[in-house]
């Protein structure tokens, strides 16, 4: 009870001095509102998109797959899926650019995107040479994350690396 009371007085002691501060009864004050300088303490938005990887690191997967000193077996995990099935489709990719002039070879991509898989990348790859003779092509290839690094997805490899043929070209 005690307490109540005192609640109650504290009440009646801030209303009375708000009221003769001439803040309660709605009449403006005879001194003017100090404006205070409004500060932006808002934060800026966190990105909701992680920044792209950078371009190397994507033609890197590119050139690997496409190196022919590199053994097939370590070209597996370049790859989302592969297996050591597919080494032969993997040496055949290399063996095929080489046949077809594409030494040096040159791998550059552009307009870099997030696929609609959540991590992926999509980019506009071109394969190409410094030689004037090898027509360079460009293929939309589609990247996976992995741990620190990145592969070429299962299905981008299903379309690519078919079309390096079926079988290491001989002599």
């Amino acid at each position: 009870m005690h307490r109540t009371l005192a609640a109650v007085l504290s009440a009646v002691t801030l209303v009375a001095a708000l009221s003769a501060a001439g803040c309660a009864d709605g009449t403006p004050s005879s001194t003017p509102p100090v404006e205070r300088p409004v500060t932006d303490t808002s934060r800026q938005p966190m990105p909701t998109v992680a920044p792209l990887p950078p371009i190397d690191q994507l033609t890197g997967v590119v050139y690997r797959l496409a190196d022919t000193s590199i053994p097939a077996e370590q070209k597996v995990g370049l790859v989302q899926y592969a297996t050591a099935d597919d080494r032969a489709t993997l040496t055949n990719f290399g063996e095929a650019l080489k046949a077809s002039g594409f030494t040096p070879l040159t791998v550059d991509a552009t307009d870099l995107q997030w696929a609609g898989e959540p991590g992926h990348v999509v980019a506009n790859v071109t394969i190409g040479s410094p030689n004037p003779v090898v027509r360079p092509f460009t293929f939309p290839m589609e990247f996976a994350p992995l741990r620190d690094s990145w592969q070429l997805t299962s299905r981008t490899a299903g379309q690519l690396l078919p079309l390096a043929g079926a079988t290491p070209p001989t002599g």
